[in-house]
């Protein structure tokens, strides 16, 4: 497996890139606002996506794999739709608390977090039109915990301190 140019493993036609795992301090900085549609973004979207595709799970932000930009992908039921400078607001004041996961936590799962159960999005899409739609239940999840990514934040910050400390002691059982 090549590291070269920081991809994880290069196959005919695809970009897969590493994901950053929490620790790297890339995974705490904000991302800046995507200016334009160039063939730069679309080629850190394919990137994207083939990462996201090889790695699993529903969503993928942009930092996770080292770039600070304000992109994301997100994957429900069998569609990936991709963001450009997503912004979220809640509608109302339910909450949920569900399990959540992250690839640059190691894909560790078991813990709750609490989310608004419905959003507003405003984003931008590929073609430079802006798009606005309302999101509830696991699709507004993803959007939440994805759009976290872009504010230099991780799942861990949400949880209890307890829980914190047994999330840090599987992530030290993985790593050591």
């Amino acid at each position: 497996m090549s590291t070269r140019n920081g991809y994880y493993k290069q196959e005919k036609d695809m970009a897969i890139k590493q994901v950053r795992k929490i620790g790297d301090p890339v995974l705490r900085e904000t991302s800046s606002e995507v200016k334009k549609i160039d063939r730069w973004l679309l080629d850190l979207v394919k990137d994207m996506l083939d990462t996201l595709q090889e790695e699993g799970g529903v969503g993928l932000a942009a930092p996770q794999i080292g770039t600070t930009k304000r992109v994301i992908i997100v994957r429900i039921e069998g569609k990936v739709q991709t963001y450009i400078n997503p912004e979220i607001e809640a509608m109302g004041s339910g909450m949920n608390e569900d399990d959540e996961g992250c690839l640059s936590i190691y894909s560790i799962q078991g813990f709750q977090v609490k989310r608004y159960s419905k959003i507003k999005v405003r984003a931008g899409d590929l073609r430079g039109r802006s798009v606005e739609f309302i999101a509830q239940d696991l699709f507004a999840r993803v959007i939440q915990h994805e759009v976290d990514h872009l504010n230099g934040k991780l799942f861990i910050d949400h949880l209890d301190a307890d829980s914190k400390m047994e999330l840090l002691k599987k992530i030290d059982e993985i790593t050591s």
